[in-house]
């Protein structure tokens, strides 16, 4: 049985469910169908289940633009679940999502103009089959099924739990129990203030440190709006515009001023740790502010944890593991009963699906992007890829819109496919990594760059990571600028 629709989605999270709406409203009586390997909505935040699991962004704006936010700016897992889940009810969505899917190969052929996608239903085993015009990848960039743990020297020796937060298991009882969490990004600033009251001690250990912002889980503008009952879709509006406003402001300075923000930062701080803590050791890093990205701690909750001793930082190196523990570079010993890897995940170069042009494999490292969306050699396909300072959700809606204006144009020129194709004129433009490390460098992008497309020297190669420019580059894009062509 193959089943036929005009676009076919891929992946039922934030980007999927808001691709299947902007194409239901903007373009009413095109067939769709969205493909998940999950059993409900929500991607990531289906996924993820560990203990204090939010947003580290703010929710006026990784919310969508279509449907306001009206709860606090960071908002629980739950939360954002149930605002997805109203979103899929609100405009019948759940009709065209087909939970349990795991694509697995997708081919394109030039004779038929079409999409062949052969996925797996997890639920029965059966092996399906879908055809579309357009595919649309909106399945994330990283792997949902395993994070990433390094290889330490005597892991195996550990005798106590390992565990990723990533796979949070249902019957962790962490009662009493000294735990370690290695790492220090947003998962663990997440983790530790919402399992330090039950542990008998928590220490968050880190190779280095990540820079933190502090600011209550309120928004001033947003709380006076309500007051004087203005509507929830003129505060949500006005409340992102007033936020993307000052993000773009502090991206500037991480570039143009970056010690001044770093200071800033730093001094933000400072009265929040506890009395003896060495601030510039511990929570200073080596990077520029926005290098990595900064994680928000509402109501400083992870210095709160510290301040009252149920939590503790260790800057240092891991030089092995022994059975009750980590022994450090330094000589210190870390006694253990729980090891929490917060060290990150794995990269998923276009969902580990095996993609096939006329029967040619498809390397995406050999291609070179289209504006971050498309890519050469590869026709009728969009990929979604968000923002690093900025909520994903920005760029989502950004590219749903670039999507639909590109349907309503093949239509124009009745034609039945699309590829980019670098010019002869262009042809010897340099080609730099999908994102330049000097601009942003965590560790999951530079551990997997080499597989990732290739970026050229000038617009429209270029993948940009500034919404303020790209609301604008995108929405004007000229899609008759022969870079794209149409048969």
């Amino acid at each position: 049985m193959t089943e036929h629709v005009d676009v076919l989605i891929v992946g039922a999270g934030i980007s999927g469910i808001g691709a299947a709406y902007h194409l239901q409203t903007q373009r009413p009586g095109t067939t769709f169908a969205l493909l998940d390997a999950h059993p409900a909505a929500g991607g990531t935040w289906w996924t993820h289940r560990y203990p204090g699991i939010r947003s580290d962004s703010d929710l006026f704006t990784f919310g969508y633009r279509f449907k306001p936010w009206t709860g606090t700016p960071i908002a629980t897992g739950e939360e954002i679940l149930k605002y997805l889940s109203e979103v899929i009810e609100e405009n019948d969505l759940g009709r065209h999502i087909r939970y349990e899917h795991r694509v697995e190969a997708a081919s394109w052929s030039s004779e038929d103009a079409l999409w062949t996608v052969e996925a797996v239903r997890l639920d029965t085993g059966e092996q399906v089959r879908f055809t579309a015009r357009f595919l649309w990848m909106c399945q994330g960039y990283y792997r949902h099924d395993q994070g990433y743990t390094p290889e330490w020297e005597g892991f195996d020796d550990f005798e106590g739990r390992v565990v990723h937060p990533q796979l949070w298991p249902d019957d962790l009882d962490l009662t009493g129990q000294r735990v370690v969490v290695i790492g220090s990004g947003a998962t663990a600033a997440t983790l530790i203030p919402n399992i330090a009251d039950r542990c008998a001690h928590v220490t968050m250990l880190q190779r280095s440190p990540t820079f933190f912002f502090v600011k209550p889980n309120s928004n001033e503008v947003a709380d006076m709006l309500r007051e004087l009952d203005i509507p929830d879709e003129w505060v949500h509006e006005i409340v992102r515009r007033k936020i993307i406003h000052d993000q773009d402001a502090i991206t500037k300075l991480s570039f143009d001023d970056p010690e001044a923000l770093r200071a800033f930062l730093i001094e933000t701080i400072r009265p929040l740790v506890p009395e003896g803590v060495d601030v510039d050791r511990h929570f200073n890093p080596p990077y520029r502010p926005w290098q990595q990205r900064i994680a928000v701690l509402p109501d400083g909750d992870l210095f709160a944890a510290m301040r009252s001793g149920q939590a503790s930082v260790v800057t240092d190196q891991i030089e092995r593991f022994d059975a009750t523990g980590i022994q450090l570079a330094s000589g210190e010993h870390l006694d253990a009963d729980v090891v929490i890897t917060a060290t990150g995940f794995d990269l998923s170069v276009m969902g580990d699906v095996s993609f096939a042009v006329d029967g040619q494999a498809v390397d995406f490292a050999d291609t070179v992007t289209y504006r971050g969306i498309m890519f050469t050699g590869v026709p009728n396909m969009a990929y979604v890829f968000g923002y690093f300072r900025a909520s994903w959700t920005l760029r989502a809606d950004l590219i749903s819109d670039f999507v639909c204006r590109l349907l309503d144009h093949m239509d124009e020129r009745v034609a039945s496919s699309v590829v980019p194709a670098v010019p002869d004129e262009e042809a010897d433009m340099a080609l730099l990594p999908w994102v330049e490390p000097d601009n942003f460098n965590p560790g999951y992008l530079t551990r997997s760059m080499h597989l990732m497309p290739r970026q050229g020297d000038r617009l429209p190669w270029r993948l940009l990571h500034d919404y303020a420019e790209e609301r604008e580059i995108i929405a004007g894009a000229d899609l008759d600028d022969g870079r794209l062509h149409y048969s």
